[in-house]
């Protein structure tokens, strides 16, 4: 329980000390999310993702609906936010379209997006288009926050002996045709499933750097080092898109529940295990 007058008193410390820093000095970087620390073991969470030449225009590389743009476009900032054990409280989009015809659209590809994450249509979501000058390229930066306690804080909670999963298969584009009912690719649904599974230490998003780099880099944070499979059924080393697939340690025990619970494919990776000294 937190102490709501202690907790006032450190707010207030902490607007002080932002005043007097201008800013800087109040965050800490966390993989690729901001966690700033506002006092009584709380944090503000920030995720960011941006996406540019996908969507129904002239110059889009990958062509796609502007719905189907919006929908992965917050996506992959959610469900970083999410793995982290944050609790969104607010959401924002900032596209280089118009608003009519395909804003709308990519505002209600977000919409549903968070809706499928369980969030109301009342949840707070701004944002800004461009409504001045022609363009013909599809353009969008997604930022969403949320605050989290320390000890439901996730990164660097993986354990010795933990087994590293990949959930959902890693596909990018233009050379991977992506969907939103893709079997081959994590769900909202299997994903806050993940969430639930008190298994489960350690929830990492794969994004463009792919497999292997986000394996160790979720051993990084927990001091481990990784043992791998020797012969991997995925390539680890391919970008992960919108986040098509997500990392996972957890005991052994997760891996039959995952099984049981969870439509997306499956792939182990390995385990973690202590640094050598």
């Amino acid at each position: 329980m937190v102490d709501k007058k202690h907790l006032t008193n450190e707010l207030a410390n902490f607007y002080r000390n932002v005043k007097k820093e201008k800013g800087g000095s109040v965050g800490t970087q966390i993989r690729d999310l901001t966690k700033i620390d506002i006092g009584s073991g709380i944090s503000l969470i920030v995720a960011v993702d941006s996406d540019g030449g996908i969507g129904p225009l002239e110059g889009d590389v990958v062509k796609c609906s502007a719905y189907q743009t919006g929908r992965f476009a917050m996506r992959v900032p959610l469900l970083e936010l999410l793995a982290s054990g944050a609790t969104p409280v607010a959401a924002f989009d900032m596209l280089t379209v118009p608003m009519q015809p395909h804003g709308a659209e990519i505002v209600r590809g977000i919409r549903d997006e968070l809706a499928e994450a369980g969030f109301s249509q009342n949840f707070p979501l701004s944002g800004s288009t461009e409504d001045n000058v022609p363009t013909n390229m599809t353009g969008i930066g997604t930022t969403i926050i949320g605050f989290v306690h320390d000890a439901e804080l996730r990164p660097g909670t993986s354990r010795p002996g933990d087994v590293v999963l990949c959930i959902g298969t890693p596909k990018t584009g233009p050379e991977d045709k992506i969907t939103l009912d893709d079997p081959e690719i994590i769900s909202q649904q299997d994903f806050m499933h993940l969430r639930q599974i008190p298994t489960i230490h350690d929830i990492l998003p794969v994004g463009s750097h792919g497999v292997l780099f986000e394996t160790n880099e979720m051993a990084r944070l927990a001091g481990l080092t990784i043992e791998l499979a020797i012969n991997p059924s995925i390539n680890q080393k391919k970008s992960a898109g919108p986040a098509t697939c997500v990392l996972i340690s957890g005991t052994e025990k997760s891996i039959d529940i995952i099984k049981k619970n969870i439509k997306a494919p499956i792939f182990f990776i390995g385990r973690f295990k202590k640094k050598d000294k």
